[in-house]
């Protein structure tokens, strides 16, 4: 294995807090029993990306042997499509370390975060008669803004539960009726939001509501995916037996990729 550099955690100033899963958009860390890990070695990049909005200071660079960096699947499938020249997926860059603090040489190719990049897209209309009536809302309750929603509330209980991106219903033409339907939901960004609180919420979602089933829906971009890692280690801390399921969405709103996050 080559020697590079690689993200350490000090396990006794970790407190837990999850933003380094936020702010590590390649999935390579985890709160595992109240304390970050790095659980997948060759998805960490050694830029450090994560270390700047640690609170405590846990997290450093170490140079060590370690696997090669490789790209997590959607990551590969934007760097593939950006190669091909498609339109719609973000070119393979960093996660926004431009944004974090002692982190501004790390600059994007594309001049910022691939989330932020500005593109535009060629619709086509539908060819069919407009619709005569407003299209039904799938929406079964309110709030629903993850700083807002009350997980023991009776419309979570033994619910089937969507945790999704804000952009997911933008993007996507049938969000109600496709991946709504049915399903009690709250929504959040992981890039632009103050996650404070968000952990002890989620953990609270899988103990008190005791969901039938979760599902998160996320955009591709890689600043997005730190939402999938919130429910996941949110699942880890609650000690749930849930699946969690994950549906991806391009840009322009197909469903790209999903995965199955098994206990």
């Amino acid at each position: 294995m080559p020697i590079r550099n690689i993200i350490r955690i000090d396990e006794e100033k970790c407190t837990g807090c999850g933003q380094c899963i936020v702010d590590c958009a390649e999935g390579a860390l985890a709160i595992i029993d109240g304390k970050a890990k790095l659980i997948k070695e060759n998805f960490c990049d050694g830029l450090g990306a994560c270390i700047g909005n640690c609170p405590t200071g846990a997290l450093t660079l170490e140079e060590r042997e370690a696997p090669e960096f490789e790209l997590p699947p959607e990551m590969a499938h934007a760097a593939a499509a950006a190669t091909t020249g498609a339109t719609h997926a973000p070119a393979p860059v960093r996660p926004c370390p431009s944004s974090l603090p002692g982190h501004s040489a790390h600059t994007a190719p594309s001049g910022g975060c691939p989330g932020s990049r500005a593109r535009q897209f060629q619709r086509q209309e539908p060819e069919q008669a407009a619709p005569t009536a407003d299209a039904p809302s799938a929406l079964g309750h309110w709030p629903v803004q993850l700083h807002l929603v009350n997980f023991g509330a009776p419309h979570f209980q033994g619910a089937d539960i969507l945790i999704a991106a804000d952009c997911s219903a933008f993007a996507c033409g049938s969000f109600h009726p496709r991946l709504l339907k049915g399903k009690a939901v709250a929504i959040a960004c992981p890039k632009l939001d103050d996650p404070s609180g968000y952990m002890e919420k989620l953990v609270a979602m899988f103990q008190q509501a005791r969901p039938k089933s979760v599902t998160v829906v996320r955009m591709e971009v890689p600043c997005c995916r730190g939402i999938t890692q919130w429910v996941v280690s949110a699942r880890s801390q609650a000690g749930s037996g849930v699946a969690v399921e994950e549906v991806i969405l391009g840009v322009e709103g197909a469903v790209i990729a999903r995965n199955t996050y098994a206990n």
